[in-house]
C-alpha cells in the first residue's frame, strides 16, 4: 500500500470510529472539510502540518497516522526496511521514515527523518489533545528546534526532550543534509480531554 493510501484509510477509518463527520473533524484540528475530503479520496498529499492537526483532533500520533492497524500485531515485531513506510512532506520536502513495526502493541514509535537544508516545519498545535513525549536524536547534521520560546541548536550526537503542546519548529540552518531519530511515546492513560 503507497503511503497517500495508507493515509487517506487511516484518516477515514480514525474519523468514522471517533463517530465523526467530516465537519466535526474540520471544526476540531482547523482542517477545511475540502481538505479532510481531497485527503481521504487521496486526492492530495497533505503537508506535515495538516497530518499533525488532524492526528491531534483525532487523538492519535502523526507516527500512528503511517501505522496499518488492520494488520495482525501477532506478525509484526519486526519492521524491515523494505516494509517501513516512506513519505515525503510536499511543502518541506523533508523524508520521514515510519521504523516501529506497524500495528505492534508498544508504547514506543521510531520515526527517521532526513531534513534539507534551509527548509523549516512548523506545528502550531498549542494544547494538545493527547500527552506526547518526543526526543529527537541527531544522527548526523545540524538542526534548529524551537520548543515555545526556546531555540535549542542540535548538532551529530545531541538528543532534545520535549512534551508536545507547544508551538515547534523544526530547521535545518545548514547547507547540508540533517538527519534525525524521533522516539515518540503516549501513556494510554493521560489525555487532555474533558
Amino acid at each position: 500500500m503507497n503511503v497517500d493510501t495508507l493515509l487517506a484509510k487511516r484518516v477515514r477509518e480514525l474519523r468514522k470510529s471517533r463517530g465523526y463527520a467530516l465537519d466535526k473533524l474540520a471544526e476540531l484540528s482547523g482542517v477545511s472539510r475540502s481538505m479532510i475530503s481531497l485527503i481521504e479520496r487521496e486526492e492530495t498529499s497533505p503537508t506535515a502540518a495538516v497530518l499533525n492537526k488532524l492526528a491531534d483532533a483525532l487523538g492519535v500520533t502523526l507516527a500512528s497516522l503511517f501505522s496499518d492497524e488492520s494488520r495482525s500485531v501477532s506478525e509484526l515485531p519486526l519492521a524491515r526496511l523494505s516494509e517501513q513506510q516512506v513519505w515525503k512532506d510536499p511543502a518541506s520536502g523533508y523524508v520521514r521514515r515510519h521504523v516501529s513495526p506497524s500495528g505492534y502493541a508498544s508504547p514506543i514509535e521510531l520515526v527517521e527523518v532526513t531534513f534539507p537544508p534551509g527548509k523549516s516545519v512548523a506545528f502550531e498545535n498549542v494544547m494538545r489533545n493527547v500527552v506526547t513525549y518526543q526526543q529527537v536524536w541527531m544522527l548526523e547534521g545540524e538542526m534548529e528546534i524551537t520548543v515555545g520560546e526556546q531555540t535549542w541548536h542540535l548538532q551529530t550526537g545531541d538528543c532534545l526532550a520535549m512534551e508536545l503542546g507547544q508551538h515547534i519548529v523544526f530547521r535545518n540552518p545548514t547547507r547540508n543534509q540533517a538527519r534525525y531519530a524521533v522516539a515518540l511515546t503516549t501513556p494510554s492513560f493521560i489525555s487532555r480531554r474533558p
